[in-house]
């Protein structure tokens, strides 16, 4: 007998297997109900033409009914099912978009019955580009005594893109503030650079390098004859300073010095854990307003202890 002859009964194991699996396979699928389901699904944007933005509110998703055996609804994962529209055709103005099942992607053995809206309306005008400064700002105080001074960024204009008519309405980019609390010296921050309008955007993602320079206040007070205070004093003991006064002075605006009364400085030595003697001390002063201490004069004083009668 030819080998050819044998042909059709070769493998014959595995085709039966094969054809009995199919059986199986098509009887699982025939015995599924058919159902419907409507499911949120994303709006996917193709072929906007170069030259052209998208204004107003644009829709990101859009409701459609499927059909299929329930098992294969069952098995459809977030993304499979996507709605996509081609904008090539696009003009300046209002324009409508029709939406059809026809668009929709979708997995096998999944058919779209239905898509809502059936068609979505769009506005696009001409883009545009405009250079616009960069806006600073710094967030927190410098250290009492100190101000804010200059402010430069490098770079200090930046290019902004998008519909043409919120390009118009833009005067300025803005960068993240630029934390000063307590400084004493120039502050240099790398920060991000951005604009508020969500129709617009730097033509290039940009940050920028901003120096902040931190001054002394341009004004000086003194208040003379303020009391030296003795500070954790032993509860048995008693205390004084020579002298008794010292002089204070405060650098500060113009407006927090006009503020200042004796009441907000307080001078002070510490004696704490000192017993009985006479100590030369230096003395610090607290104060309540934006004004820092420049001077304490005398700065040492004398202070004797002894033991309270």
């Amino acid at each position: 007998m030819k080998l050819s002859a044998l042909w059709p009964f070769r493998h014959f194991g595995l085709k039966v297997l094969s054809l009995g699996l199919a059986i199986l396979l098509w009887m699982a699928v025939a015995g599924e109900e058919t159902v419907e389901r409507g499911l949120r699904v994303p709006l996917e944007l193709q072929q906007v033409p170069a030259g052209l933005e998208l204004t107003g509110e644009v829709p990101t998703a859009v409701d459609v009914r499927v059909r299929g055996a329930s098992g294969a609804l069952s098995r459809v994962a977030a993304g499979e099912v996507v709605a996509v529209l081609d904008l090539r055709s696009a003009r300046a103005g209002q324009r409508l978009f029709p939406l059809t099942p026809e668009q929709v992607r979708a997995p096998f053995g999944v058919e779209i019955v239905q898509v809502t809206p059936s068609a979505i309306a769009f506005a696009f005008e001409p883009s545009a580009t405009r250079t616009v400064p960069v806006e600073l700002s710094v967030e927190g105080r410098p250290a009492p005594g100190y101000i804010v001074g200059s402010m430069t960024s490098e770079p200090a204009r930046v290019e902004i893109v998008g519909p043409e008519s919120a390009v118009k309405r833009a005067t300025e980019a803005l960068a993240e503030p630029v934390p000063i609390a307590g400084a004493r010296d120039r502050v240099r921050e790398t920060v991000t650079v951005g604009v508020l309008d969500p129709a617009l955007r730097l033509k290039s993602a940009r940050s920028a390098i901003v120096t902040i320079d931190i001054q002394p206040a341009p004004l000086e007070r003194t208040l003379h004859n303020q009391p030296v205070h003795l500070s954790n004093l032993g509860a048995t003991l008693v205390a004084q300073a020579d002298p008794s006064t010292v002089n204070v002075s405060l650098r500060g605006s113009r407006e927090a010095l006009a503020r200042l009364q004796s009441d907000d400085v307080r001078a002070f030595v510490d004696v704490a854990g000192l017993g009985t003697g006479l100590y030369p001390l230096t003395v610090y002063a607290d104060v309540k307003r934006e004004a820092g201490v420049t001077r304490i004069e005398p700065s040492v004083v004398q202070v004797r202890i002894s033991r309270g009668q």
